[in-house]
């Protein structure tokens, strides 16, 4: 059995061994149930694992020439795209 302290914000730190073992990874979904005194949590949905090459493309940029990422303003995209 693992013990967890519980933060003043309320969170817990899944032991390396547990989160391993259930393949919990970020953005992975748990149920917590309350059973009496014991609280159960379950595995609800697993999160898609990422890769690199799954942004390719997001960044797109139609003016001529070589560009930087320190070129981009990402802020005006933002406000640009929400109009």
């Amino acid at each position: 059995m693992s013990t967890a302290t519980v933060s003043e914000k309320g969170q817990v730190v899944i032991p390396v061994e547990i989160r391993k073992l259930l393949g919990i990874a970020p953005g992975t979904q748990l149920d917590f149930t309350v059973e009496g005194q014991s609280l159960r949590v379950e595995v609800a949905r697993r999160a898609a694992p990422t890769r690199l090459e799954d942004g390719y493309g997001l960044l797109v940029c139609k003016k001529p020439g070589k560009r930087r990422l320190a070129d981009f303003d990402v802020a005006q995209a933002m406000r640009e795209r929400g109009k």
